[in-house]
C-alpha cells in the first residue's frame, strides 16, 4: 500500500459568490471526495489556489478540512520564498496535516542548488513526510533527478514525488535508482497510467474530484496484472482529462465548473484565473454524462 494511498485529489478551494473562503462547503466538499474514490486530500496545492490565498486563509482551510476527514490530508505549504515555506510547514505541522507537499520554489528561477537549499529547509521544519511537487511548466524549473535521488537517499522524511514534469522515461530512471521506500505519485492525469508503468504508485489527481471511484477501478486492474482492462478505464477517462484544463479555461476553472454542476458551491476561481468561460459550464454537464454512460459499458 502506498505511503498516503492509490487516489488523492489536489482539492479545489471554495469561495463563496462574493470571493470568501468557504469553510463549510470545504468540509462538505472534503468529506464527499473521501466517500466517493479518495484515499487522501492535498489541499492548497495549484488546483486549491495556493498563491491567492492568504496565510490566515490557507491556515484555517487545513484546519477545517483536517478536523472533517478521516483520511490523510496533505498540506500544501511551499511558496516561493523559502522562510515563507517554513513559516506555514511548521504551522501545518502543529495543526494536525498528515503530510507536507513541497512544490519547487516558483518565478524565482533558482539554480539547482538554490532548490535544494530551499526544500531541504522545508524538510527541516517538520518530521512530517514530505511529497516534493515537481511541475515545471508552472514553476519555471525543472527538479534534475540527481537533486531528488540526493533527496530521497540523504533526507528520511523526503518519503515522495509529485511528478507533472511530463516525462515517464526520466521518472523510470528516477525510480529505478531511489532508494526501498521512495515512492512517485502522478501529477499528470493523462500520464498516469504510462507512469504506472514506470513504477508510479498514485495519482494526486485532478479529475479525481469526479472520477476517484474510477482511477480506484483503473488501479485495482493494473495491481492484478490485467492491463487490457486499466487501458479501458484509462480510456473511459480521457474526455475528462481533457476537460480539466486548457489554454482557454486552465485548471482549476474546469473543475470548478465540474463541482458546480454536481452541486457544490465552490464559486469562481480567483483572479489572475477568473470566472469560467461559459462554454466550460456548458461543457461540465456533457462529460460527466458522457463518463457516466462509459461506466455502464
Amino acid at each position: 500500500m502506498a505511503h498516503f494511498g492509490r487516489v488523492l485529489t489536489a482539492m479545489i478551494t471554495p469561495f463563496t459568490a462574493d470571493g470568501a473562503l468557504d469553510l463549510d462547503e470545504a468540509r462538505r466538499l472534503a468529506t464527499w471526495l473521501q466517500d466517493n474514490g479518495n484515499d487522501g486530500l492535498v489541499i492548497a496545492g495549484t488546483t486549491g489556489e495556493a498563491p491567492v490565498l492568504t496565510d490566515d486563509e490557507r491556515l484555517s482551510l487545513f484546519a477545517a478540512v483536517i478536523e472533517a476527514v478521516s483520511i490523510p490530508v496533505i498540506a500544501g505549504t511551499g511558496t516561493n520564498d523559502t522562510a515563507h515555506s517554513v513559516h506555514l510547514t511548521k504551522e501545518a505541522t502543529a495543526l494536525g496535516a498528515a503530510g507536507i507537499l513541497a512544490v519547487c520554489p516558483y518565478y524565482n528561477r533558482p539554480s539547482q542548488a538554490g532548490i535544494e537549499a530551499h526544500l531541504r529547509a522545508m524538510a527541516a521544519a517538520s518530521p512530517l513526510p514530505q511529497v516534493v511537487y515537481d511541475i515545471p511548466v508552472r514553476t519555471g524549473r525543472k527538479i534534475s533527478t540527481a537533486l531528488l535521488l540526493n533527496l530521497a537517499r540523504e533526507l528520511p522524511n523526503v518519503v515522495a514525488l509529485k511528478d507533472a514534469a511530463g516525462n515517464p522515461g526520466e521518472t523510470a530512471v528516477l525510480i529505478a535508482n531511489a532508494p526501498e521506500g521512495f515512492e512517485v505519485y502522478s501529477g499528470d492525469d493523462g500520464l498516469t497510467l504510462p507512469l504506472l508503468a514506470a513504477g508510479a504508485v498514485g495519482v494526486i489527481g485532478v479529475a479525481t474530484h469526479w472520477s476517484g471511484t474510477d482511477h480506484q477501478e483503473l488501479f485495482d486492474h493494473w495491481e492484478k496484472g490485467d492491463t487490457v482492462a486499466a487501458r479501458a478505464v484509462n480510456a473511459r477517462l480521457l474526455e475528462s482529462f481533457a476537460f480539466e484544463t486548457g489554454d482557454d479555461a486552465p485548471n482549476p476553472i474546469p473543475t470548478k465548473a465540474m463541482m458546480r454542476h454536481l452541486g457544490f458551491q465552490v464559486g469562481q476561481a480567483r483572479l489572475p484565473m477568473g470566472d469560467a468561460p461559459a462554454f466550460v459550464d456548458e461543457r461540465a454537464p456533457q462529460v460527466m454524462a458522457n463518463l457516466r454512460a462509459r461506466r455502464g459499458l
